[in-house]
């Protein structure tokens, strides 16, 4: 069981992480968990890049040491990267000591300051410790900015498009019924997803052109 909407109550437990940003523009922020792969993120860029629309692509390391190419081209196309871990850890279920270390090493690799979870999962002590540890390379002259701190990335809205169960029409509802200003959005540019993301992606990014909203990165 997942829900859509993030629920206030597990804002307010994690009054750190970042859930959503301003309610009074007509900004969303598309993100996009799990890459880079081969055709599944290729037609993300292509789909993006038909309206106009940025978005944050959070990898994984293992994922970015595999495709290098494919990297390059989200970078390249002008999306914002995040660090989605190097094998995708369950925080919940790692010791504290490897999420950082896998964490660090994909760092390496993605040189952010945008971090997310995988799937939502995190301790508080990982949160302090990644706080305290990851930084971007523009800390490098040791002086603490707001470029070179971590931001740990949440949601508010889930697309439910990992879901092999949902209807891809559902996936499209949730998206559109859910999402409102300043919304952070989440797919995943997988196998697993693709046949939910290919149907969503295209159909949500014409209906909230239309209605007036553009597509930011984090």
């Amino acid at each position: 069981m997942y829900l859509i909407k993030s629920p206030l109550l597990l804002k307010w437990y994690y009054p750190s992480l970042l859930w959503n940003k301003s309610r009074t523009e007509k900004v969303i922020y598309l993100t996009f968990d799990d890459g880079p792969i081969p055709n599944v993120t290729d037609f993300v860029l292509k789909t993006l890049k038909a309206f106009n629309a940025k978005a944050t692509f959070f990898c994984i390391g293992d994922n970015i040491v595999k495709h290098p190419e494919v990297f390059e081209r989200v970078k390249n196309d002008g999306h914002a990267i995040g660090n989605h871990t190097f094998n995708h850890l369950k925080g919940w279920k790692t010791d504290d000591e490897t999420y950082l270390e896998n964490t660090l090493k994909c760092q390496k690799l993605t040189q952010t300051n945008l971090f997310r979870p995988p799937y939502g999962r995190i301790k508080k002590s990982q949160i302090k410790s990644l706080k305290s540890k990851v930084r971007s390379p523009k800390s490098d002259s040791g002086l603490e900015t707001k470029d070179s701190k971590l931001n740990i990335v949440m949601w508010d809205v889930l697309s439910g498009d990992f879901d092999i169960n949902l209807a891809p029409e559902k996936c499209y509802q949730n998206v559109i019924k859910h999402t409102e200003n300043g919304s952070i959005i989440v797919f995943h540019d997988s196998l697993k997803a693709f046949d939910r993301l290919s149907y969503t992606l295209p159909k949500a990014l014409a209906y909230f052109t239309e209605k007036g909203f553009t597509f930011s990165t984090l």
